[in-house]
């Protein structure tokens, strides 16, 4: 009786603990302001430049997202940041990304941990070149900002005043350190 208690308690505490997307009632992030084109900005390596504390970061540097499309609509993504330092221990989760505005292709919900957290990222802009790209969730309350190649610090201070031209309090963002260039 005591085992089934404790995976009664546990599998309770996995379900409140579970983070899902927002309903539209509580958007509050600028639409996309470009489309996105799959195999230049969902593929391939992206460095994290810039986001908002959060637990599941707490100790992160050197943060990336790893972008491989699957299918028109699906893309895999693998989140990687190394612990304490550039050199230090990875830690990585992956998940699995829908397209929700196929042809647009600039808002992406990815599924982690079996589903049981899932996320919505909105491309808020991007450069022409896709050298880099500002994203949020649509409630507004997580943003990041990546680039291809790691940035400059002048690039750094350009996209922290882009996102702040979006509507974005900056002020809370933190800048976790860099691998080297």
């Amino acid at each position: 009786m005591t085992a089934r208690i404790f995976v009664a308690a546990t599998a309770a505490a996995m379900l409140c603990g579970c983070v899902t997307a927002p309903s539209p009632s509580e958007y509050r992030a600028p639409q996309p302001a470009k489309p996105v084109e799959i195999s230049r900005l969902w593929s391939g390596r992206w460095h994290e430049v810039a986001r908002l504390p959060d637990r599941l970061t707490d100790g992160c540097v050197a943060g990336a997202s790893i972008y491989t499309p699957v299918s028109d609509t699906r893309i895999d993504v693998r989140d990687t940041c190394q612990v304490g330092t550039p050199s230090g221990r990875e830690k990585a989760i992956g998940g699995r990304g829908e397209i929700l505005d196929p042809g647009v292709n600039a808002k992406l919900r990815v599924r982690y941990l079996a589903g049981l957290v899932t996320w919505d990222y909105w491309i808020l802009d991007r450069a022409d070149d896709y050298s880099w790209f500002i994203s949020a969730d649509p409630t507004f309350d997580r943003l990041f900002i990546y680039t291809r190649e790691v940035p400059t610090d002048a690039q750094v201070r350009a996209l922290t005043e882009r996102a702040r031209a979006l509507g974005y309090d900056v002020t809370r963002l933190e800048f976790p350190a860099q691998p080297p260039r």
